[in-house]
């Protein structure tokens, strides 16, 4: 059973940092792709940050140069480090994981947390 469990949503002023951790089990971490992505209520989900099974990392353009992604091979883990954050952050952001360990790869979610950026 594959679960994504998310932590570090909160509520913080414009400015301010916040970091979100994804605790991935039940797939093998190393052949996994891992990815954040946010949504606002109407909108679409779109990609936040992605980092692949060699480390290799992209950013949308809205979160360059304030949002870092990171993988922790030994503890199944991925993080997003927030910071100047600004109220057009805010939205429910999702962990997500696209695992090559089955064939066609498939892609899994967590529950999302949410993120508030006060004005």
């Amino acid at each position: 059973q594959v679960q994504l469990v998310e932590s570090g949503g909160g509520l913080v002023q414009a400015g301010g940092s916040l970091r979100l951790s994804c605790a991935a089990s039940g797939i093998d971490f190393s052949f996994t792709d891992m990815a954040w992505y946010r949504q606002v209520p109407g909108k679409e989900r779109d990609l936040v940050a992605q980092i692949s099974r060699r480390a290799i990392t992209n950013y949308a353009d809205s979160v360059k140069g304030r949002f870092t992604i990171a993988r922790d091979t030994a503890k199944s883990t991925v993080s997003l480090q927030m910071i100047s954050l600004k109220p057009e952050d805010s939205a429910v952001y999702y962990c997500s994981a696209y695992s090559f360990s089955t064939w066609p790869p498939r892609r899994y979610w967590g529950q999302g947390t949410q993120v508030t950026v006060s004005s």
